[in-house]
């Protein structure tokens, strides 16, 4: 491409020349029209060889511009064509390391989407057991057993226990004055579903009342089975298996709810029932601990006599100690005295008589003890 480039320039420049060549003819010929045809001749002779001359500068010119042409162009190719290699390399580089994290990460992936496989297996399972209407009132009578057993110590509650009408509620929770607090476990879930799965307003209104006429019959079913004076505790509790039921029922009939307050019967969601159960064993836990009040103080008195009695040991055993301390301090007494009546006894200077040495006895001198040395 570069060459025949090349050559149409250099076939352009040639025209130009020829064309340049006869303006130039013509315009001498106007100029000097008298000349003779041999002076024209030699003039147009000429004129060729200058031409011819230019031409060829311009072919040599042109020859070297290529040939710098073709040089820059192999320069410019292999500058590029290095480049491109090492981009396609680094690309090469990259695309691997990228697809391998991207392996990777398919892989935790597939990992996730089993698990989520799963979890909607279990989700379905739970759904068809949640579909039947035993299945889910054994659902919410296990939640609500679950939370019982976790909150309270056995001994303190029973379940399915037989009131004196003959009646059998879901639990019964023993309160210290003897009277039961009664907990229900079966609400109308059937209602609440409908009521969500209404589509139209009419539908939604027909399954609002249908919500209304079940659970305020459950309420007052509770209210004139499981509230027994004497026997019982003045309210009773209805278990709402459902955190968000129970927010529904709240939000959207306030007149249902109110409606169970004045029949004492107290709706209650799992966390709500999970602080009732609560507050229940606090005051279990201190009806015990007013049942022993009478031990306790007999047991604090006992104490307190001991502590008295102890001190009484203790003040005796201060006296021997202090006792102990005396007679240790005489009897170093005595000890510093015989050891200073030692060192007197040692200083005590007794000369010795010598023999008999040129019939010269010399008198000893000797040092009188003092009383008391």
């Amino acid at each position: 491409m570069t060459e025949t480039l090349a050559t149409i320039v250099v076939v352009a420049l040639l025209a130009a020349c020829a064309v340049l060549a006869v303006v130039a003819v013509l315009l001498w010929r106007a100029r000097h029209p008298a000349q003779p045809q041999a002076s024209a001749m030699s003039d147009l002779a000429r004129a060729q060889t200058d031409t011819a001359a230019r031409l060829e500068a311009m072919l040599k010119m042109l020859g070297d511009r290529q040939s710098q042409l073709q040089t820059a162009v192999n320069e410019r190719l292999e500058s590029v064509s290095h480049r491109l290699g090492d981009s396609l390399q680094k690309t090469t580089a990259h695309t691997t390391e990228h697809l391998q994290k991207l392996h990777e990460r398919l892989a935790v992936i597939d990992t996730a989407q089993k698990n989520i496989t799963n979890l909607a297996t279990q989700v379905t399972s739970l759904q068809s057991v949640l579909a039947n209407k035993q299945s889910r009132g054994a659902f919410g009578q296990w939640r609500m057993e679950s939370i019982i057993q976790d909150c309270l110590p056995k001994g303190s509650y029973a379940f399915q226990h037989t009131l004196s009408n003959r009646t059998r509620p879901d639990c019964c929770v023993f309160m210290p004055d003897s009277r039961v607090l009664v907990i229900d476990a079966k609400f109308p879930l059937e209602s609440v579903t409908a009521y969500r799965d209404a589509k139209s307003d009419e539908d939604r209104k027909a399954a609002g009342q249908r919500l209304r006429t079940d659970v305020g019959k459950h309420v007052t079913d509770i209210a004139e089975k499981y509230l027994i004076p004497g026997e019982t505790q003045e309210f009773a509790l209805m278990f709402v298996p459902s955190e968000a039921i129970y927010a529904e029922v709240h939000d959207g009939f306030d007149d249902l709810v109110q409606k169970a307050y004045r029949e004492r019967v107290v709706l209650m969601s799992p966390s709500l029932l999970m602080l009732a159960i609560a507050l229940v064993q606090q005051s279990q836990k201190d009806a015990h601990m007013r049942e022993a009040a009478d031990q306790i103080r007999d047991e604090v008195a006992r104490l307190v006599k001991d502590v008295s009695l102890l001190g009484d040991r203790v003040r005796k055993l201060q006296t021997h100690f202090n006792q102990s301390n005396e007679d240790i301090r005489l009897a170093i007494i005595s000890i510093e005295k015989i050891e200073s009546r030692g060192e007197r006894i040692q200083q005590v200077e007794v000369d010795i008589l010598t023999p008999v040495e040129s019939n010269v006895i010399t008198a000893p001198m000797t040092r009188k003890l003092e009383a008391g040395e």
